[in-house]
């Protein structure tokens, strides 16, 4: 599994990874400024909204 990893790490290093990092994180940022999508994203949070953390809470059944 370390070497799995020490790949994916050199990859994002080089050249290539970063440019497609670059490209990746463009693409995201132009999605989540769509009207639409924005309106999904906003959706899904009010839906979940308060479940956030890491257990602690109690679940309706």
């Amino acid at each position: 599994m370390a070497g799995l990893l020490s790949k994916l790490t050199d990859f994002a290093r080089s050249p290539k990874g970063q440019r497609a990092i670059s490209t990746a994180s463009r693409k995201a940022q132009q999605m989540a400024r769509d009207p639409k999508n924005r309106a999904k994203i906003d959706g899904l949070r009010s839906k979940l909204g308060g479940r956030g953390g890491a257990g602690g809470g109690t679940t309706p059944r």
